[in-house]
């Protein structure tokens, strides 16, 4: 295995023992319910409390990253996403709970300007290479409701703190991922990172429609655990489990098919083709019921993340001046506005009905699309020179 390729191996495994813990916390949300007679308002806090903090710290991050070295990020951040999640299931204390997650919030958010950074550099500005990164973190999502499951559905929320064991496992895997690195690690630009003016126009647009993305999937990632049960008519834990599985597995083939695509294709023409197929993926997750809602699950998740890596690079590529800033904003807008639109949907369906508080989510991949029709597909300096594509798609 070159140099390379084992840099993007261990970056991405390490990718995947902090995301877990993204996707552990609506994992969790059933069992807050269950155990703790929550309201879809009041458990809506949690995940905004995992998101709020995450979005404001994000940029933070960058723009220290941008600034200095801070390879030790990587253990440290990852340690602490895993000790808040673990922690949150042993008190029930609401205002605990919410302080618990917040700090697994904050651990995820330092991990992930400084290593999308490190990942580009690593890659060599190969988007097939940043899909492979960005899979270990869909990998993660994908894993959390399995582990949670295994470890919660059985004992109840007093056995949360076994949960730390992929921040202990992921802590010890970051040593050999900065003994790799090396140099590169640190701070400024290196290799396969486009040079150039920003265009923060271009920026600004690609950021609104990382908006329209994130609503979407932290809404169906909050309320899908208990609205699938109501589709297929499943009274247990068992259907929303397994439809949240699907909604972060089908993101592992969305990166790398967005990956493979974009070495075909420029960018900017493969998420705007996502975004539309997203639109009908999320209308039937919405209104189909029966066992068909896991096809239009595995959709949704699919056309969601192949924009994720691509959005990651454009927006690098769109600010090359500010790498770890376009990184802390575009991955902190990733999860924080659909936490912050979360505890809305909550309401909205306490007071009407989880289909009627879901159904906006369509139009959202809807705008998304049209704000890419507008965007530029930037030149990569040494790299692939695609011409941007002028499908009408």
């Amino acid at each position: 295995m070159g140099t390379k390729n084992r840099a993007i191996v261990l970056l991405s495994v390490g990718h995947a023992c902090v995301d877990v813990y993204q996707g552990a916390v609506a994992a969790l949300v059933p069992f807050f319910v269950a155990e703790r007679a929550y309201t879809y308002a009041v458990v809506s806090g949690i995940v905004l409390a995992a998101s709020l903090l995450s979005s404001v710290a994000q940029p933070v991050f960058g723009l220290l990253t941008d600034r200095w070295a801070m390879p030790w990020l990587l253990p440290v951040s990852t340690l602490l996403g895993g000790v808040g999640v673990a922690l949150s299931g042993l008190s029930g204390s609401y205002a605990l709970t919410l302080a618990f997650v917040a700090v697994s919030g904050v651990g995820v958010a330092a991990y992930h300007p400084e290593s999308a950074r490190v990942a580009r550099i690593a890659s060599g500005g190969s988007h097939s290479a940043m899909g492979w990164f960005s899979l270990g973190g869909n990998i993660g999502f994908a894993c959390a409701p399995l582990m949670v499951a295994a470890v919660v559905a059985g004992g109840g929320l007093r056995l949360s703190p076994l949960l730390v064991a992929p921040a202990a496992a992921g802590a010890v895997l970051c040593l050999p991922v900065l003994r790799a690195l090396g140099r590169p690690a640190r701070g400024g630009s290196g290799g396969g990172l486009p040079e150039g003016g920003d265009d923060r126009r271009a920026f600004a647009r690609l950021s609104l429609a990382v908006v329209c993305r994130s609503i979407v999937f932290v809404g169906l990632s909050a309320f899908i655990s208990s609205y699938v049960p109501e589709q297929v008519g499943d009274s247990g834990t068992a259907a929303g489990t397994v439809a949240l599985f699907v909604l972060y597995a089908g993101g592992a083939v969305g990166t790398v098919l967005g990956g493979r695509l974009a070495e075909r294709w420029d960018r900017v023409t493969v998420v705007r083709w996502a975004y539309l197929v997203t639109v009908a993926a999320v209308a039937g997750t919405v209104f189909v019921p029966g066992p068909a809602v896991y096809l239009f699950v595995a959709l949704t998740s699919a056309g969601l993340y192949v924009p994720f890596s691509l959005q990651v690079t454009l927006a690098q590529d769109y600010l090359p001046t500010r790498v770890g800033t376009a990184s802390g904003i575009t991955l902190g807008l990733t999860v924080s506005v659909g936490g912050l639109a979360s505890p809305v949907i909550g309401a909205v369906a306490d007071a009407t009905s989880l289909r009627t508080a879901l159904a906006p989510l369509v139009v959202l991949p809807l705008l998304a699309w049209l704000l890419f029709r507008t965007l530029p597909e930037p030149a990569v300096p040494g790299g692939d020179r695609r011409s941007p594509a002028r499908s009408a798609g």
